[in-house]
């Protein structure tokens, strides 16, 4: 099979390394993007480049949005004490399509992990545990994905705090193995409704 012509082929290349996005799937989209120039490339183009200029990644809880805080974070209805620590920002908007829970989040960025390399400080463990301090938190929900990494940093995280304040992580419904971002919103709703003590 043959490559299309230099800058059309760069743009498959690029959009291959996309999750979910092998070669045929990018090359799929690029000529279905090609053959709606007007419509799809053209606004997409320009809507790619604005984001690439105006995303931020949220001083205090990590989420991405277009300013230094995040709208949930500059939310003071939001700050209710209940602090829920998820993995990535594909967690936390997993949880907000839910709906079910109202307070703020922290995204740590990663779990820990001896094989590669990743302990507490390759995360943003340490603003957390600093963040329960300055603000004062209730609660600590620990809404990570049940992967031994994700348990075993559900454990750091719950041992770092004890004492301090009240630890919980979600309970039925999300399978062993099973991602956050993966999961129906009735899912993930019941899983926090039915939180547990750590």
């Amino acid at each position: 099979m043959g490559e299309a012509p230099g800058d059309i082929q760069t743009l498959i290349d690029l959009m291959a390394r996309l999750p979910g996005l092998g070669p045929r799937s990018a090359r799929r989209a690029v000529l279905t993007m090609l053959k709606k120039r007007g419509q799809v490339m053209a606004p997409l183009a320009q809507s790619m480049a604005q984001v690439a200029l105006s995303a931020r990644d949220c001083v205090r809880c990590g989420n991405i949005g277009d300013s230094d805080l995040c709208h949930i974070c500059r939310d003071d209805r939001r700050a209710n004490g209940e602090i829920c620590v998820v993995e990535d920002v594909a967690d936390l908007w997993a949880m907000e399509r839910g709906r079910a829970f109202r307070g703020r989040y922290h995204v740590l960025g990663g779990t820990l992990s001896a094989l590669d390399a990743i302990g507490p400080d390759e995360l943003r463990i340490p603003a957390l545990i600093e963040r329960v301090g300055d603000e004062g938190a209730t609660e600590v929900i620990l809404a990570l994905n049940a992967t031994v990494d994700g348990q075993t940093t559900a454990h750091y995280i719950a041992e770092r705090l004890e004492g301090r304040v009240r630890v919980t992580s979600l309970a039925q419904g999300v399978p062993v193995g099973g991602e956050l971002d993966h999961l129906d919103d009735g899912t993930i709703g019941a899983a926090l409704r039915a939180r547990r003590r750590v």
